[in-house]
């Protein structure tokens, strides 16, 4: 089996997981869905997004590596400030807001502790950025039933390209340094790790507070 092989083996694999979060969500309009509220859990994956790039940035020595993660904390950060004036146009005060006042995820501690380049990839942007590009688009048509054109388009104009991108990033690299066995069984693992931490998050935020429909980062 070729890394190309093995990438869209796992992509295939993934989309059996992924395909469970495309299932259309009866839309619920009430205080605890608002868009408002909803991007206030956007500014926190973005933040938590453009942290683990930075934090794995130091320690990754493959040059195309290194530049994709910088350029992917650059589109997180720019994400955070434009959702962060989309909230200030829509009223929010957020002078006392702190995005990771709750803590980090238990997917960003995750996500923090794994060492190797292709694993970081197949979690990061291959797994977790596809994930992001699902529930991005359920939030656009949140959003277009709460009557909120602007932010739906936000998202499509600007947030899901850029997610789109590192998603793709993600499939080229690991096509690229998924070379051996083992390497790519730690690919998969961690791919697998990152689907099922995403759906249990999803489904305990759900349990606890009836939120979905969240945006992804």
């Amino acid at each position: 089996m070729t890394a190309k092989e093995f990438v869209e083996e796992l992509e295939r694999e993934n989309e059996q997981v992924l395909s469970q979060l495309k299932c259309p969500l009866a839309i619920r309009l009430d205080e605890r869905m608002s868009v408002r509220s909803l991007l206030k859990i956007a500014l926190k994956n973005e933040m938590e997004a453009t942290e683990l790039a930075v934090r794995w940035l130091p320690t990754t020595s493959e040059v195309d590596v290194r530049l994709g993660l910088a350029r992917q904390a650059g589109d997180e950060a720019k994400h955070y400030h434009l959702i962060e004036e989309r909230l200030k146009e829509l009223g929010e005060d957020l002078t006392v807001f702190s995005p990771l006042a709750s803590g980090y995820s238990p997917l960003f501690q995750y996500l923090a502790a794994l060492t190797g380049t292709v694993e970081r990839v197949a979690a990061g942007q291959f797994t977790r950025e596809a994930i992001a590009l699902i529930k991005n688009e359920q939030f656009m048509d949140f959003c277009r039933a709460a009557g909120d054109e602007n932010t739906a388009r936000l998202y499509a104009e600007i947030i899901q390209p850029d997610e789109t991108f590192h998603h793709l990033l993600g499939k080229k690299l690991l096509e690229k340094y998924a070379e051996t066995e083992p390497l790519r069984e730690q690919a998969r693992q961690a791919s697998h790790k990152t689907l099922e931490l995403a759906e249990e998050l999803q489904q305990l935020t759900l349990a606890r507070t009836g939120v979905h429909h969240a945006p992804g980062c």
